[in-house]
């Protein structure tokens, strides 16, 4: 057939999460959008101070393309700007908030943001990360009556800024669907922050993947135990106003607050890292609310043990297995159930669930090969190779980093760096993770970088760092240290002087000191480190 059929403006629009809440704010303006403690905003009005932020940034000299930072907690404010920012064809930038002022400082350089928006809480993290640069963000801070305050910063206030909006800026999305749409900062396996950019063609179709796999419809009350500036909280931004359901925001993780916000608002989706599963496991008994609806709550990482997933039956909580990374834009495996395995006892779901799972139904294809040659390993659930994916959400590259981007893509494929078998099913599992990387709390940290700070000790002659497998955390850094001959350090010593070169939570919590195994050519044997390592209790 001749192709003599053009693309017109009636039969070819560009593809962006931005017509997700113009069709909410259309179809369902005077429902409620997002609940934040005593707020209430609807559809409606989420669409109108979204179209506000995004005038109040272009008249402020924002153009397409460029980066807009958040540092904001889960806040209507940072929903508000998942939409906005987009809407201005800018690029969002969320920041990490548990960041240290240097890397935080490091993000906004080498994003080259033009505009800051944070909240009063981290302003003197902010101050800090912006003492001496010369060319510094303009800063909008916001002043969040359910937060804790904070310093007194060079600001615009987030209110009046958004005053300066034109509520009938146009909901349009950009010209080109593979326009960047957002900017997350990973460790990757270096210490250097890697900026993934991610286009509004792949944000669209994974929220409308994360809709389908996790059944959202209108009636969903999605609770944000998940930090939005992770991956764009998976782009359940997104895929929770395509649905039309409810935001119910929630600047801190807390148990009890867990509990009290499920009960109040029949919260019926949350998604969240292992830690918060076993948060809520062992939470005391009056910090706890009955409800008599069951609750899905998506988990990644760590494939959950059956004395966890039956811990969270009891507690009214049905949970479901997913896999992913920032430069997947979050979820892109998830273990899908198979309805004739209801009949299993507790062991045999849990042996089930143990699996990463299928692509979602927007993920084009994924595999595990074997990492020298590249080819399919046999689905035999016991070969090891590489989890590699490929489809439109898969990330555009990492920002300015063309070394990393000729490691990733390969043969037409991502290689995660994950070690999996393939299951003859077809369903993926994970055996070991991404070298050398910690994952704590659902966080990358990077070993090279716990190392180096490491390093920094003047008592210090060699060091490494494996991941220790953690009850509450998932895992959490293990140094193995040899000291400098005629040194007495003690592990309280070598934990603190990593807190003040580190975030908190990139220290290590245990320290074990001795010489460190190695090959013929020198170089640690880190298998042989995890191999000492005892599981959690």
């Amino acid at each position: 057939m001749d192709d003599d059929l053009p693309k017109s403006a009636a039969n070819h629009v560009a593809l962006s999460p931005v017509s997700f809440l113009a069709r909410a704010a259309r179809v369902w303006p005077g429902r409620t959008a997002i609940i934040h403690g005593a707020r209430r905003v609807t559809y409606a009005q989420y669409l109108d101070r979204s179209r506000r932020l995004a005038s109040a940034l272009r008249r402020a000299g924002v153009a397409p393309g460029d980066v807009v930072a958040a540092l904001l907690p889960n806040t209507p404010e940072m929903l508000e700007a998942h939409m906005a920012v987009p809407m201005a064809h800018a690029v969002l930038c969320p920041v990490n908030t548990r960041l240290d002022a240097p890397t935080v400082r490091f993000i906004l350089d080498h994003s080259g943001a033009r505009v800051l928006l944070l909240d009063r809480e981290f302003a003197a993290l902010v101050a800090a990360a912006l003492d001496g640069v010369a060319n510094a963000p303009r800063l909008v801070v916001v002043d969040d009556p359910e937060g804790p305050g904070g310093a007194a910063i060079d600001a615009t206030a987030y209110e009046a800024f958004l005053a300066t909006g034109d509520p009938g800026f146009p909901v349009q999305p950009p010209p080109d669907e593979w326009a960047a749409i957002s900017l997350s900062y990973t460790s990757g396996t270096t210490g250097d922050p890697k900026g993934v950019v991610v286009h509004h063609r792949g944000a669209y179709l994974n929220a409308c993947g994360n809709a389908l796999a996790f059944g959202l419809n209108a009636q969903s009350v999605y609770l944000w135990t998940l930090p939005m500036f992770h991956c764009n909280g998976w782009t359940y931004t997104w895929a929770v106003t395509l649905q039309g359901g409810t935001h119910v925001c929630l600047r801190r993780v807390e148990p009890a607050r867990i509990f009290a916000l499920v009960a109040e608002h029949s919260v019926t989706h949350l998604c969240a890292a292992p830690v918060v599963l076993t948060m809520l496991i062992h939470a005391p008994e009056d910090q706890r609310r009955s409800f008599s609806h069951r609750v899905g709550i998506a988990t990644g990482g760590a494939a959950p043990p059956s004395p966890v997933i039956a811990a969270m039956e009891r507690l009214g909580f049905e949970v479901t297995h997913l896999y992913g990374l920032t430069e997947c834009y979050g979820p892109s495996l998830l273990c899908a159930w198979q309805p004739e395995l209801a009949s299993l006892d507790l062991a045999g779901r849990a042996a089930f669930m143990a699996r990463q799972g299928v692509p979602l139904p927007t993920l084009e294809d994924a595999t595990v090969v074997d990492q020298e040659t590249g080819a399919r390993v046999p689905p035999d659930g016991a070969t090891l190779g590489e989890i590699a994916l490929r489809g439109n959400t898969v990330m555009k590259g990492y920002l300015r980093n063309p070394r990393a981007n000729a490691a990733a893509f390969v043969d037409g494929w991502f290689r995660t760096g994950d070690l999996g078998v393939l299951h003859p099913d077809g369903y993926i599992e994970v055996k070991d993770r991404a070298k050398d990387i910690v994952i704590s709390g659902g966080e990358n940290i990077s070993s090279l970088e716990v190392e180096e700070a490491l390093y920094r000790h003047p008592d210090v002659m060699e060091a490494a760092v494996v991941a220790q497998p953690d009850a509450k955390w998932g895992e959490v850094p293990h140094a193995f240290v040899t000291l400098k001959p005629g040194a007495n350090t003690a592990a309280a010593d070598i934990i603190a002087h990593c807190r003040t070169h580190l975030a908190h939570f990139k220290a290590p919590r245990h320290v074990t000191f001795g010489p460190l195994p190695k090959t013929a050519t020198g170089k640690i044997q880190k298998f042989e480190l995890r191999r000492g390592i005892a599981a959690p209790d």
